[in-house]
């Protein structure tokens, strides 16, 4: 094709509008499209009638979507706010790098597709993913109390972290100032601070044993044992105890595990509860 004739071509695809683009990379186009221009009068009167409509459908796709049901009659109220989260929800990525974990958290996993609000970079960099007043897909099923749809009522952290090693002191600092921020902009509760084994422990184990749940209690998210509050007393029942605490008991010894985990720092205890565990639950449920 000479010069002249891909001129001519894309002149006529700019007509057209750019259709199916074939070998090469040049528009394909019909006979249709290659037709002499419009004059200016026929543009003009066009116009006048393609410029409203355009303008009517801007409109439209910019205006926020309101679900209505048909059953019923719309009579508006201005009396209502977003939703908002009333639990955070800790991850560790369990990958090699927070690019890796960039890339999953747009796109999915072995189980789907996922995301987060947040992810928290070995090096304390952050990144938001998902806007706070949205539903992200960071906690799947579960339980926390009366909590159901964990999806729905939190904000999901991400932290870059392989599973297998220590949390770095940048992400921590980070982490702590995000955690300032959410609490203090939706007003939730500072002790609500979980793990995602916290809310799923028959399939979960993150954030991992390295994750320093002490650490935040001190720097008041969360909460950890006082030993001050010495040991249960007689006839203490911690299994109750810990279902109190907002552990699913669906499965004793997952949930056994979970609660070693955060706050006896271990993955190998017995599957079951015991007298250390009967004196932390006691001191959790004092605070």
């Amino acid at each position: 094709m000479s010069i002249s004739q891909r001129h001519a071509r894309y002149r006529c695809a700019i007509r057209a509008g750019w259709g199916p683009v074939g070998a090469g990379g040049y528009p394909l186009l019909s006979a249709q499209a290659c037709k002499p221009a419009r004059t200016r009068l026929q543009w003009g009167m066009t116009s006048r009638f393609l410029l409203p409509l355009a303008l009517i459908a801007s409109l439209a796709a910019c205006s926020p979507h309101t679900v209505r049901n048909p059953l019923a009659q719309w009579v508006p109220s201005p009396n209502y706010n977003d939703r908002q989260p009333v639990i955070i929800v800790l991850h560790h990525t369990e990958q090699d790098s927070v690019r890796q974990s960039l890339d999953t958290l747009r796109s999915a996993n072995s189980g789907g597709k996922v995301s987060s609000h947040y992810l928290v970079g070995r090096d304390g960099d952050l990144y938001q993913l998902v806007a706070d007043g949205e539903r992200a897909w960071h906690a799947g099923g579960g339980r926390w109390g009366a909590i159901s749809d964990l999806n729905s009522a939190s904000i999901g952290i991400e932290i870059d972290n392989d599973g297998a090693s220590p949390f770095t002191a940048p992400q921590i600092q980070t982490l702590l100032r995000l955690l300032e921020d959410l609490c203090t902009r939706f007003n939730i509760p500072r002790d609500q601070i979980i793990g995602h084994a916290d809310l799923a422990p028959t399939r979960k184990a993150d954030p991992s044993r390295h994750f320093p749940w002490q650490q935040l209690a001190a720097a008041g998210f969360g909460r950890w044992p006082d030993p001050a509050h010495g040991p249960a007393p007689e006839g203490f029942d911690a299994w109750l105890a810990l279902r109190a605490f907002g552990y699913p008991l669906d499965d004793r010894a997952a949930a056994a595990r979970a609660f070693h985990r955060r706050f006896r720092g271990s993955d190998t205890l017995p599957a079951e509860l015991d007298a250390e565990d009967a004196r932390i639950l006691y001191s959790l449920l004092l605070q």
